[in-house]
């Protein structure tokens, strides 16, 4: 699915890409979707290791592909063909992210954005925006560009300690 299909964003209200992971339903800025893709629709030239499981040509692009699911639950994943891929442009690359599955795409405005509970002033939790709540549904709302950064900072630091 190319996201040129994709609803556009309402007046004042923020898209999100909702999918799963593990049983909960999470959220990413829709505008960091490039395309959605199933895991067998990419043509895969390498996998292997837990996190990334692979590189992948999608559209002549070679990217890693990201499985969320090794990374949010520390479960190891049977490789589905039919496991759903968001190709995401960050804004230093392309990857490809593996979930449990794509559910909609959600339009939030502020008001509907909360702070999750205990997570002020924590440095270990700077990716998450918050909860969003639409429709009787929580999503926990992720900054997709920061969870895929690499703290060059702090990589730094532990090589000259060591």
């Amino acid at each position: 699915m190319d996201t040129t299909e994709a609803p556009t964003a309402c007046a004042g209200k923020t898209q999100f890409l909702s999918f799963q992971l593990a049983g909960l339903e999470y959220g990413l800025d829709f505008s960091k979707v490039k395309e959605l893709r199933m895991l067998k629709s990419l043509e895969r030239f390498a996998s292997d290791g837990e996190i990334i499981s692979g590189v992948a040509v999608s559209r002549g692009v070679i990217m890693p592909i990201v499985d969320m699911r090794v990374a949010m639950s520390g479960r190891h994943s049977v490789p589905d063909p039919l496991t759903d891929v968001i190709i995401l442009q960050l804004s230093n690359s392309i990857m490809g992210m593996v979930v449990d599955g794509v559910t909609d795409v959600v339009s939030l405005d502020n008001a509907q954005i909360q702070p999750i509970p205990g997570t002020e002033g924590a440095d270990a939790v700077d990716y998450l925006l918050g909860l969003g709540e639409c429709d009787g549904r929580r999503l926990i709302l992720i900054d997709i560009d920061k969870l895929m950064s690499i703290r060059r900072t702090e990589a730094e630091g532990a090589q000259q300690a060591a």
